[in-house]
């Protein structure tokens, strides 16, 4: 290999490699999401409830074990479904000491029209700026196209980045972490069709304690 060529492969190397190491980097498809792995320890961010009001994802995270659950919104029907699996799993998680939070780039008055419409058992939280996306590495930009097919076809207006105001949406995910906010299990999924079983869910949950 000539050396000036070499020197090329290495440096498109490692800027592949910078590139993935920088989760606050919004990718351009779910296929090149690079979350957060096993072992490595959630963002510091904040949420917002359905409430509106201001929650520390760390603080929470710090007062038991968390099962963090990513979803595109209300109006998806996969994470509708998701959602409502879990009510069969709540119990036996309770009692193992664990708190479930479902994440969604959504508003908190969005959150609150669906705490209305659904019983849901999970703590419904808002990531309205999309740090927490953007934090665990699971933040994708939505293209143009099917950005407005959502609006025209089923009037839903997807969160916007700031600056860009270009549509992202999570990478369906789940994060099972431990009081210090270590990630014991991770799922994610660029498909949004595709989400782990509830028990799956489940006995991740045990083999995480």
């Amino acid at each position: 290999m000539r050396p000036l060529h070499f020197i090329g492969v290495f440096l498109m190397l490692v800027s592949v490699q910078l590139f993935a190491l920088d989760r606050t980097v919004i990718a351009e498809s779910s296929e090149d999401v690079t979350p957060l792995l096993n072992g490595q320890t959630i963002p510091s961010v904040t949420l917002r409830t359905a409430g509106g009001a201001p929650v520390s994802l760390q603080a929470m995270v710090m007062q038991q074990p968390t099962i963090i659950l990513f979803y595109r919104g209300g109006w998806c029907p996969y994470c509708s479904r998701q959602l409502a699996e879990l009510k069969d799993i709540e119990q036996p998680l309770l009692e193992m000491g664990y708190q479930i939070l479902a994440i969604s780039p959504e508003s908190p008055t969005r959150l609150q029209e669906q705490k209305l419409e659904t019983e849901f058992a999970v703590q419904l939280l808002s990531d309205e700026s999309l740090q927490a996306i953007k934090g665990f590495g699971i933040g994708f930009y939505v293209p143009n196209k099917t950005k407005e097919n959502y609006k025209a076809k089923k009037n839903i207006e997807l969160t916007a980045e700031s600056g860009s105001n270009r549509a992202v949406l999570p990478a369906p995910s789940v994060f099972i972490t431990d009081k210090t906010g270590l990630i014991k299990f991770n799922y994610v999924n660029p498909n949004f069709r595709v989400r782990p079983s509830a028990e799956l869910l489940l006995q991740a949950a045990k083999l995480s304690l």
